[in-house]
């Protein structure tokens, strides 16, 4: 796989970065590509000031929060309820949002019952301390990933290489470990790509001194789901609200995201002190924790299709996002 031959040149000075890190052998494995072209200071996808999300010119994608406010509420009436359910004060936490998009976040223009809101910008770090609830949307699924790919009977890894016009994908040479909990056999060719820095942040967020609430919205698939149902992999590109596998192609300039491995979160949250995590699907997250508000909006504005109607169908409706996305929660 390399660089679609319709697809622009990259710029010059994402070439720049990834020689200067790849050094004369012009290659790197996968995941620092991936890395560099979503988080390099100068030339990553989430490191330039433009807009990224939403439904205006040169925008990419959208997600729950362009719904508008209703995502806020629906979000702190869930946070709020499974926090009560766990015999704590939501009047006690600070809502901090990871990942956040705008420099408000989610709560931005939503009355909520936290003690007070923060956000953290994608790809910076957070200090976590006291009670919290810990939010993202779609955070996860925006870390490097691993590409591998199982090969008489051992599982390689994928790099990317600048051959002086293009990038390419390579096969690295040596074996690597195989993937962490999956039980074999494995096809020959089958293609993995590795959340391991995904897991690594829900480690990293996990190991703070705060307690709470982690709610992570996002797509993902289970470890036997990944091992046995998606044999091209999960990495994919976004670019003007069109999806791609065309993954090599303008470095910065595009999103590249990963499908999380649940178990592999799920984990990293329970060797940390967390109760045993749920995950539900988007729709019946909501439903379950915010049904009230829920209900609420529908009677309000039951005879007209208004903005709010719209928002929920949006969130909550199979085709939409509902089924699309999951929620992993659990409490410490």
């Amino acid at each position: 796989m390399g660089s679609s031959p319709s697809a622009p040149p990259p710029s010059a000075a994402f070439v720049a970065a990834f020689c200067e890190r790849a050094g004369a052998a012009r290659t790197l494995p996968f995941a620092d590509f991936m890395a560099l072209a979503l988080y390099h200071p100068a030339v990553g996808y989430y490191r330039r000031d433009r807009p990224r999300v939403g439904y205006g010119p040169g925008t990419d994608f959208y997600t729950a929060s362009t719904s508008g406010p209703l995502f806020g509420e629906l979000v702190a009436a869930a946070a709020a309820k499974l926090l009560r359910d766990a015999g704590r004060d939501p009047a006690r936490h600070t809502f901090v949002e990871i990942g956040a998009e705008s420099p408000g976040g989610i709560l931005e223009a939503v009355t909520h019952p936290f003690a007070a809101a923060q956000t953290v910008r994608v790809g910076d770090s957070a200090a976590l301390n006291g009670p919290c609830v810990v939010f993202s949307n779609e955070l996860f699924d925006a870390q490097p990933c691993r590409r591998t790919e199982f090969r008489g009977g051992q599982w390689r890894e994928w790099g990317v290489r600048w051959d002086g016009t293009a990038f390419t994908e390579v096969l690295l040479d040596g074996a690597i470990e195989p993937p962490a909990g999956a039980a074999g056999p494995f096809p020959e060719g089958y293609r993995l790509d590795r959340p391991d820095a995904a897991t690594d942040l829900a480690r990293n967020l996990a190991a703070q001194p705060w307690t709470g609430l982690f709610l992570a919205f996002d797509y993902g698939k289970t470890l036997a789901q990944l091992t046995t149902e998606t044999p091209a992999g999960t990495v994919r590109a976004y670019f003007r609200h069109t999806q791609s596998n065309a993954v090599l192609d303008q470095p910065g300039d595009q999103d590249l995201t990963c499908h999380v491995c649940w178990d592999w979160l799920s984990a990293a949250l329970k060797a940390a002190g967390f109760g045993e995590p749920r995950l539900d699907s988007q729709e019946a997250f909501l439903i379950r924790q915010a049904g009230e508000l829920i209900a609420a909006v529908s009677r309000n504005e039951a005879s007209r299709l208004s903005q709010r109607k719209l928002a929920l169908m949006q969130l909550l409706h199979p085709g939409h996002l509902g089924q699309k996305f999951q929620v992993l929660h659990a409490v410490r």
